[in-house]
């Protein structure tokens, strides 16, 4: 009988590793669900949009975007959270709720435990951005417009924990003003109200500002990275224009369920780093203001890791609270 259970051992453990390469291979068979933890309308729908259609033309199934919005990017993370570990769901997760939120909220989830890195998409710098009815034209302007009225301007964000509320956070620290952050259900919501002249200013996302910067309904005052952006080559970074010091990137890559078969994390992460360097998807991600940023699926694991460390103790230290 010992023989018997050696021989079927023998047997069984090739079969188990044919089977992770053959689910690799028909990888995907049926549409993939792709969740944006935001409403529609803001830089992580943008990217996870382009990357579906071709994605979609890859693959010969349909990536269908599911745009989940609510508590700063964690109703939607968690959906894939505890998702079927097959690789059929994945998210776009962003520095909030892969990294921040860990320090501001009891989640429903671990960053850790519960996902399986694909890759880094990208990173995307914010740009300040006014209402044409503020009288300010550039950042000094601004800063001697909200010294004057302490308390007064409201900057809008997608919300608590996300890159653009730590730029506000950092902007008050580092230019010792008193603004007040107004934080909604994402970039999009915010975007429609800043450019409705219901509130003075955002750190916004790239792409959803630059037609409104270009159509002249906002206008921008300084980029949030601590280079001038290409799409925005006329606007200083916001150290340059009087904020020394100030710096702040927005980063946003793929995850699906843990123990997912690695065989299919890694047929993804080929697959989607093939379509982020295709020509027109550079083209036209970087004429959004978005830099492309790919990685291998332990590399980006890493990468979140320390960002989770990092932003825990830039929480710790500030005395940030979620009101």
């Amino acid at each position: 009988m010992r023989g018997l259970r050696a021989v079927s051992v023998l047997f069984t453990l090739p079969a188990l590793l044919l089977s992770g390469a053959v689910l690799a291979e028909n990888f995907p068979s049926r549409p993939v669900r792709m969740i944006v933890p935001f409403p529609p309308g803001g830089s992580t729908d943008l990217v996870a949009r382009v990357a579906a259609q071709k994605l979609s033309e890859l693959w010969g199934q349909q990536v269908v975007i599911d745009n989940r919005g609510g508590a700063n990017g964690m109703i939607g993370s968690d959906l894939v959270a505890k998702a079927n570990p097959d690789g059929y769901t994945a998210v776009l997760g962003t520095i909030g709720p892969f990294a921040i939120n860990a320090a501001l909220y009891k989640m429903s989830y671990d960053i850790a435990r519960d996902f399986a890195p694909i890759t880094y998409t990208a990173n995307i710098a914010n740009v300040l951005v006014v209402h044409p009815g503020i009288a300010a034209r550039d950042v000094k302007e601004l800063l001697a417009l909200a010294k004057a009225k302490p308390g007064q301007l409201a900057f809008g964000s997608s919300g608590t924990g996300g890159a653009p509320h730590m730029a506000v956070e950092l902007f008050k620290l580092l230019a010792q003003v008193n603004v007040v952050h107004v934080p909604y259900k994402g970039g999009g919501p915010s975007m429609a109200d800043l450019v409705g002249g219901q509130i003075a200013a955002s750190f916004a996302s790239m792409p959803s500002a630059i037609p409104f910067i270009k159509a002249g309904k906002l206008r921008a005052l300084g980029v949030s990275s601590t280079k001038r952006s290409p799409a925005l080559p006329d606007t200083p970074t916001v150290a340059e224009a009087g904020v020394g010091g100030f710096s702040v990137l927005d980063w946003q890559g793929l995850f699906t369920t843990a123990k997912t078969p690695p065989e299919i994390v890694a047929k993804f992460n080929t697959d989607v780093l093939r379509v982020l360097a295709m020509p027109d998807v550079v083209e036209r991600l970087n004429a959004a203001g978005v830099e492309i940023q790919t990685s291998t699926p332990a590399a980006w694991g890493e990468f979140v890791r320390a960002e989770v460390a990092k932003w825990g103790k830039v929480v710790k230290d500030a005395g940030l609270k979620v009101e």
